[in-house]
């Protein structure tokens, strides 16, 4: 049976229970994500309203918008009620809010703090399956010149090459660098290895007269400092 095409209209609701209409009257803060995924599906079935449905699918996924950004046309469809085109509809939009992110971090002009390294590289790395190692290249008043990946791992690690490090950071007149990577497995807790290259690499900035200033580990809702916990 196709739920879409009998379905209750927003419009049918009373005007309290209306998310567009509350939208207009009280702004985008005012709305539950329940009520934001509603006006992105546009209606319900005969038996269930938009905002019901919508409820179900967050409750499957415990209420969190990151799994639910993870989520394929597929996965929405097994949710009686969900065709391609509202499946369409909420992967697009968490997909324009994950690019939103990564332009803001784009537009971070300086770093003075291991919560501003984890906002600007969170929306690159925190959610990838597999793991990668990144170096964030600053300047003398710690704005970033460049961030680059450095290399591309499976699940369990990736290999770093110290000379592509300060090569870079030479070429770039970098006088400070912050190495980054993910943990797929969720965990913050660093690594033998991590704390081995964390040390080789500083070893080496020392030589070159270029600082290493931190080392994150950045999952998809939190991250680890070397600095903050004092091992650099």
């Amino acid at each position: 049976m196709n739920y879409e095409n009998k379905s209750v209209s927003i419009k049918s609701w009373a005007e309290d229970d209306r998310p567009r209409e509350k939208l207009v009257l009280k702004g985008k803060s005012a709305l539950s994500d329940a009520e934001l995924i509603a006006i992105l599906i546009g209606s319900g079935s005969r038996n269930e309203s938009a905002v019901d449905l919508s409820k179900r699918i967050l409750n499957s996924i415990d209420n969190n918008l990151n799994k639910l950004g993870k989520l394929s046309v597929l996965d929405l469809q097994k949710f009686k009620g969900i065709g391609d085109a509202k499946a369409i509809s909420i992967i697009t939009a968490l997909e324009l809010g994950r690019r939103r992110r990564i332009e803001e971090a784009l537009e971070l002009p300086q770093i003075n703090s291991s919560e501003a390294i984890f906002n600007l590289m969170q929306p690159f790395i925190g959610e990838l399956q597999h793991e990668e190692f990144w170096i964030v290249y600053l300047n003398n008043s710690n704005k970033v010149l460049h961030k680059e990946q450095l290399s591309k791992g499976g699940l369990t690690g990736t290999f770093v090459d110290v000379r592509l490090v300060f090569k870079k950071a030479i070429e770039l007149f970098s006088t400070a660098i912050i190495l980054c990577h993910n943990h797929p497995s969720g965990k913050l807790q660093p690594s033998q290895a991590d704390k081995s290259i964390t040390n080789k690499l500083k070893l080496a900035g020392e030589t070159l007269d270029i600082k290493v200033l931190d080392h994150l580990i950045i999952t998809e809702n939190a991250y680890f400092s070397f600095a903050d916990q004092n091992i650099m």
